[in-house]
């Protein structure tokens, strides 16, 4: 059995359909979770739980029909990310009053589409050679193989999303019962003190996904910034500013912490982020190259043979030329934004090179700890700071369309890097289940630009319903949007802005010392381990976000430490998918109920429009009720061995 025949029927039309269905609902989703806390989630699982549950009503699903439903669907939140990360930088930096359908349509969908051509001579190398994890993609595989009940999936998905949807309805934007932090702050003389958790379930989710060691290092860098930094910086710099030292003295103390944090100290961040961008090129440079190496040559070997249909990839030819002519519009839209031949040109092979090199780095990552934990942000800053050096020699350093061209190359790139390392994830699962590749791959390239169509309407709805990225007298609380603000901060400050270098050369400090420490507990062979992008995010958030992240992790390792004693079960392992299901929901409800409740905010024009009567709202104390009673639920599913 050596032709594509042999294989079970896969690209179905009730397959494609529902996976694009899938995949726009999970962008948006995803879309108001990174906007709101600076991270996404694979959702590869989730996609598969519910394909199994609507094909078998259907009648008559295989395996690999469910995995291009999952692999189509996943393409949703690998766009949101790369979307969400740059696009909105160019909202922050005033280029665009709003978010433009075609423009955002042409940069999330080409790009998405470029990285499906990147990733496939990646495929036989870092899969099949190397065989790395991919964690998610193998976890999706075991999901699809011992799907025996997808309705008790399914109904343990919902429930955790009615219970997500219900916190952020009661929530400081909708119901307004409780506030959305619970927080405690004040003067200790010239010392200032904020502590404070966001009361969201979905942050404890996301924390139960990516775990106690992702969840520590995040918590620790929220310490950093607010429990050392500001204080600090309160006690002995705040003098030496005397327009922020008056913004601090006119308002209360949690004002003064997030005004020193928003003016100088999230810029310890940025520096410790760039560090890590630069490290996580250097430390996979060989296995990069040679994986690369071997891909093409596997490519080029195959070439007019007849090969099993698990290893038949896109033809080279084709990739090579679809490269080609999706370039094309690429070069004509930075064109249109320049109107300099001598410019956009350079701009469009940099945005090849970048694309494909920073491609099969997210593709690598992925494969060691996971797309949830792939630092994309890094290797996007990466691009905007290299194609910013190109674009300040070509364009001069006040040029007002410089910050602006260099969005919009990290914008594609990002696009494409998201891609590709979710790419790579369906494909692992597909090599475990026996898929074929090319199949896989031309549904990723659906979902990539079915996702791309509802990215515009979404933005531009969060938008006017909240805000995003700068505080307004309409939006005093917007979306924090922590990845394109950098992202715009960089591109602004390399043309000419002001940008304070001195927090950046701290923060690119902490960053070195951060890698030290993960060498020296690799030398160790410890198993707790310090990535610097995941510290470098817990700088830069607020420290509310990063509690109940690092809460969810605990609650991971302590399921963990539950079902350890019953070893490798199918019941045990039953309880972990279980868990992460819930955990999923809670993210999922709370994200959709968000998009939900702008609806109304945005056609009244009011931001309390859904609030109750003062006598009914609440303190902060009900939103932990209710947040610690999710946590509870999700511990017992999670070690729930029936």
């Amino acid at each position: 059995m050596d032709s594509a025949a042999a294989s079970p029927p896969q690209l179905t039309t009730r397959a494609v359909v529902l996976a694009i269905v899938l995949a726009m609902v999970l962008a948006a989703a995803n879309t108001y979770l990174g906007l709101f806390a600076g991270m996404t989630i694979a959702s590869a699982i989730p996609a598969a739980v519910v394909s199994m549950a609507v094909l078998r009503v259907l009648g008559g699903s295989t395996i690999l029909e469910n995995n291009i439903v999952q692999t189509g669907a996943s393409a949703g939140s690998s766009i949101a990310s790369g979307v969400i990360f740059t696009i909105p930088a160019l909202v922050i930096l005033g280029h665009w009053a709003d978010f433009q359908y075609l423009w955002v349509l042409a940069i999330a969908g080409l790009g998405g589409i470029l990285g499906v051509f990147f990733s496939v001579p990646l495929r036989r190398a870092l899969i099949v050679d190397q065989g790395l994890a991919f964690p998610e993609g193998k976890a999706a595989a075991e999901v699809l193989k011992t799907g025996e009940n997808p309705a008790a999936g399914v109904k343990i998905l919902g429930l955790a999303a009615l219970g997500g949807g219900f916190a952020k309805l009661a929530a400081a934007s909708g119901l307004r019962l409780f506030p959305d932090v619970a927080s405690v702050s004040g003067w200790m003389g010239k010392w200032l003190g904020y502590y404070g958790t966001n009361l969201s379930p979905a942050l404890l989710g996301v924390g139960y996904i990516v775990g106690l060691n992702v969840g520590i290092l995040v918590l620790i860098g929220g310490m950093i910034s607010w429990n050392v930094a500001i204080p600090v910086y309160a006690a002995f710099f705040l003098d030496g500013n005397p327009d922020l030292a008056a913004t601090v003295a006119a308002g209360s103390a949690e004002d003064a912490a997030y005004a020193i944090w928003s003016a100088q100290i999230r810029y310890l961040g940025v520096g410790a982020m760039l560090v890590g961008g630069v490290w996580a090129l250097i430390s996979i440079r060989e296995s990069l190259l040679s994986g690369i190496k071997s891909g093409l040559a596997a490519a080029r070997a195959g070439a007019g043979r007849v090969v099993a249909h698990t290893e038949q990839d896109l033809p080279m030819n084709g990739i090579l030329i679809g490269t080609l002519l999706f370039t094309l519009p690429l070069f004509a839209l930075y064109q249109t934004i320049v109107g300099n031949i001598g410019v956009s040109l350079p701009m469009t092979i940099i945005m090849i090179v970048a694309g494909f090199l920073f491609c099969s780095v997210s593709a690598y990552m992925a494969g060691l700890v996971g797309s949830s934990n792939n630092p994309v942000s890094g290797i996007t800053i990466c691009t905007i700071l290299f194609a910013s050096l190109v674009l300040l020699f070509l364009m001069g350093k006040g040029a007002a369309l410089g910050p602006v061209a260099a969005i919009m190359i990290g914008a594609v790139v990002c696009c494409a890097a998201c891609i590709g390392g979710d790419n790579l994830q369906d494909l692992k699962c597909g090599y475990i289940v026996g898929a074929t590749p090319w199949k896989q791959q031309v549904m990723l390239a659906i979902g990539a630009a079915s996702s791309a169509l509802v990215m515009a309407p979404v933005l531009n709805l969060l938008l006017k319903a909240y805000g995003i990225g700068v505080p307004t007298a309409e939006h005093p609380d917007p979306l924090i949007a922590p990845q394109a603000t950098l992202m715009a901060s960089v591109a602004k400050g390399m043309f000419g802005g002001h940008l304070p270098w001195g927090m950046i050369s701290i923060g690119a400090a902490i960053g070195v010392a951060v890698i030290v420490w993960d060498l020296w507990l690799k030398q160790r062979g410890s198993e707790f381990r310090a990535p610097v992008l995941a510290v470098a995010v817990g700088i830069y958030l607020p420290l509310e976000l990063a509690v109940p992240i690092f809460a969810g992790g605990l609650l991971a390792w302590l399921v963990e430490k539950k079902l350890g004693v019953h070893g490798e079960t199918p019941e045990a392992e039953r309880a972990k998918r279980n868990g992460m299901l819930f955990a999923a929901g809670l993210i999922t409800g709370e994200a959709l109920m968000g998009i939900f409740i702008a609806i109304p905010i945005v056609t009244s024009g009011r931001a309390d429009v859904l609030a109750l009567p003062a006598g009914l709202q609440f303190g902060g104390w009900l939103g932990l009720l209710i947040v610690g009673w999710l946590a509870v639920m999700l511990y017992r599913v999670g070690t729930r061995r029936t």
